[in-house]
């Protein structure tokens, strides 16, 4: 009784669904469907949306596999291919096709390979030449440093040079009673000079010769200008206010060729200052690397010639 009671219970509680209601199209709805769908036909393609839907095609295509009624799939079955199996006879030969590589440009066969590989090449052309130009940088670097520092040496030898030179001429003056080599070193002509040293000298004549003409070019702009003398200025006024004009006067020979000092300024750095080097142990027994000047030739204290021997 129960039983029967539920079921007419769920009998009257059934919700039936009314049937949906067919809205029929009207011919204006139907005219403009029509419409679109002849436009949808009619529209060309982009050359894009073209290759996309042939990329899809393709790829639809590649994914599935050939079936029994295929002739490929027949031909490889009477070679004993299975389906699943792999081609060939060793454990890891192929599964799955090879996938086919569109060539969307006009080079040939290989001629990417070919591009990429000269690429490569140019690439690591170009990296081995950086290391090398590092490389050449860093030495360039050194042998700058170097050369600056034996020019330095060089200009130190010189003056050293001059001096013991200037000196032993006067010493000899005065044992001889010559006076003929007193003269001061700025006006005696530069050919008489000692190449070791005469370049120290042309330099500084050149730098007195540029100061002299800056001196004459402020004094001939200030003559042009009103000035004011006072009498009671003695002369170190005068000096002190530059109304008073003084130089060294010394042979003008600064326009002559030199081919003996051009001679000696092209030999290397280091041949001129070993040059300079022996000259002052052989005539004056001074050993610039020790900064000292001995008694004789024999030099006893001194450990060498070079400058490693005093490291």
């Amino acid at each position: 009784m129960t039983g029967a009671s539920e079921d007419g219970d769920d009998y009257m509680n059934m919700v039936i669904a009314e049937p949906m209601a067919v809205i029929k199209e009207t011919s204006i709805q139907r005219a403009a469907r029509k419409k679109k769908e002849g436009e949808a036909r009619a529209r060309v393609k982009s050359k894009q949306e073209r290759e996309e839907d042939e990329a899809a095609a393709r790829e639809a295509a590649l994914a599935k596999s050939l079936d029994s009624s295929n002739k490929g799939f027949k031909m490889m079955a009477k070679l004993g291919y299975k389906p699943g199996s792999a081609l060939g006879k060793t454990a890891d030969a192929r599964t799955l096709p090879i996938n086919p590589v569109l060539k969307d440009d006009r080079g040939g066969i290989g001629h990417d390979a070919e591009k990429k590989r000269k690429f490569r090449e140019e690439a690591e052309e170009a990296a081995k030449k950086v290391k090398v130009e590092q490389v050449d940088y860093r030495d360039r670097m050194r042998m700058e440093r170097e050369e600056k520092r034996l020019q330095s040496q060089i200009y130190a030898a010189q003056k050293v040079t001059e001096r013991l030179d200037v000196e032993a001429e006067a010493a000899q003056d005065e044992t001889s009673g010559h006076v003929s080599n007193k003269v001061p070193i700025d006006q005696r002509p530069l050919g008489s000079i000692n190449v070791l040293w005469r370049g120290l000298v042309r330099h500084r004549r050149e730098k007195d010769a540029e100061r002299r003409m800056k001196a004459e070019l402020q004094t001939s702009l200030s003559s042009k200008l009103p000035s004011y003398d006072d009498a009671d200025e003695d002369d170190e006024d005068q000096l002190a206010y530059s109304r008073r004009r003084t130089h060294t006067e010394y042979v003008d020979d600064l326009d002559e060729e030199d081919a003996e000092l051009e001679e000696f300024n092209e030999l290397d750095v280091f041949e001129r200052l070993e040059r300079i080097v022996k000259y002052l142990r052989s005539k004056h027994f001074y050993c610039f690397w020790c900064k000292a000047q001995y008694p004789d030739a024999q030099m006893a204290d001194c450990p060498g010639v070079t400058e490693e021997d005093h490291d």
